[in-house]
């Protein structure tokens, strides 16, 4: 079975993510997701994911470091869901290429209905429910290529 490459976007603010709702017509329609979309044939999925936040957001972002890959196989088609974190560059928020979306807290992220490719990367996030920005603030920094490791392995 071919497998479709899907980029999602992990943006964070504060203490609340980001996500976006399925127009009700599409495969999983309504449910939560991370913002992306499909990687189109001949296509990088950072560039893939750049062009996908334009259409569905109209913003434009910084595409840092791979936050996690899963592979999914859905029952009529298999993927692989790469997911980025990045930071919003220009524009507003908008829901022009789905249905809505809205920050979330962890908390909120738990209860979310969402695609079950999307499920881990859900898992990822709430494992420890410690303060989000606190919990991954060196890693996002240095996954976007802000500040270097130090001698003891911390941000600086």
């Amino acid at each position: 079975m071919k497998i479709t490459i899907v980029s999602a976007a992990l943006i964070i603010e504060g203490q609340r993510i980001l996500v976006t709702q399925r127009k009700k017509d599409s495969s999983h329609g309504l449910l939560w997701e991370f913002p992306g979309g499909k990687v189109e044939e001949g296509e990088e999925p950072k560039e893939a994911l750049k062009r996908e936040l334009k259409e569905e957001l109209d913003i434009e972002v910084e595409v840092g470091m791979i936050y996690d890959g899963i592979f999914y196989p859905y029952p009529e088609y298999w993927i692989l869901l790469l997911v980025y974190h990045c930071q919003i560059k220009r524009g507003f928020l908008k829901p022009v290429g789905c249905h809505d979306h809205k920050w979330v807290t962890l908390k909120e992220l738990k209860t979310l209905a969402m695609p079950p490719a999307d499920d881990p990367i859900r898992k990822r996030l709430c494992f420890n429910d410690k303060n989000l920005g606190d919990r991954i603030k060196n890693e996002k920094g240095c996954l976007m290529g802000k500040g270097s490791l130090g001698e003891k392995g911390k941000m600086e």
